[in-house]
Parts: structure tokens; C-alpha cells; sequence
């Protein structure tokens, strides 16, 4: 994860925007005080899922709006993509091959893959929240804003 650290508008895409891409928008956001504009989307929508708002309210956190397609966004506008799934990746590559927008691959499990009870369920998104918040803060350090 390296490249121009001083991005002010991130679009965060991943398959169904429902768990990794919002959690990482809204992690951003807070990291950032504001001072740079989330967003997220997925490849194609999916249905709000409550473990990642569970995930996030325990920090104090909400994801503020419904899981939303990147076909709805002007691409354009923002300063980076970062792709957090491999199907994202390759989607972000196809609507950004005529933009000088940059795509970034993160790798970030997806936590609605694991089984058990709700306890471990919650615990693989807690690792995904805090693997997303290492990452971030990594990317974009606090001298950035």
C-alpha cells in the first residue's frame, strides 16, 4: 500500500457493499476527522448486514447509508479506488481504463464466508474492521490530513 497519501476523495469498492467497502469508508472518515470523503460501493449491491453494523457500532461507528451499485458514481472525481476484493479489482480496472484515477488491491477477507455461532461470525468481522483500521492507518497517516 503505497502512493500519494494525501487522497482527499476514496471510493471503496467491493462485491456487494455491504460489509468490507462501507466498514472501510466509514473507518476513513472517522480516522480522517473528515478531512477526506469516503465512499464505497460494490460490484453489484447487496442487502445491509447487520454483523458489520454491529462491528462498527461497537466503536462508536455507523455505516449511514444502504449498499449502492459503482455504475450510481462518477468515477472521476475521486483521487483513488481502493478494490477489496479481486472481482472489484477487475471491475475498477474496466471503468477507470479510460481515467487517470488510481485502483489500489487491498486484500480483505470476506467475513460473511465464515461459519459458526454469532460469536464467531461477529469475531471474523471484528478482525476484518481491525485489519481494515491497520490498513488505513498505514496508508493514510494522520500527517496526511
Amino acid at each position: 500500500m503505497t502512493g500519494n497519501t494525501s487522497a482527499r476523495a476514496v471510493l471503496f469498492l467491493c462485491n456487494r457493499n455491504a460489509i468490507r467497502s462501507p466498514m472501510a469508508a466509514v473507518l476513513l472518515d472517522h480516522l480522517s476527522g473528515g478531512a477526506c470523503q469516503a465512499e464505497s460501493a460494490g460490484v453489484r449491491p447487496g442487502e445491509p448486514d447487520p454483523l458489520s453494523r454491529l462491528a462498527l457500532s461497537e466503536i462508536g461507528l455507523a455505516i449511514p447509508e444502504g449498499p449502492r451499485p459503482v455504475e450510481s458514481l462518477k468515477l472521476g472525481r475521486f483521487d483513488l479506488i481502493v478494490a477489496l476484493s479481486p472481482q472489484a479489482q477487475h471491475r475498477a480496472l474496466e471503468l477507470t481504463r479510460n481515467l487517470p484515477t488510481p485502483v489500489e488491491f487491498w486484500h480483505v477477507v470476506d467475513p460473511s464466508l465464515v461459519d459458526g455461532s454469532r460469536e464467531q461470525r461477529l469475531a471474523a468481522y471484528r478482525m476484518v474492521r481491525d485489519d481494515l483500521a491497520h490498513k488505513l492507518k498505514e496508508r493514510f497517516p494522520t500527517s496526511a490530513f
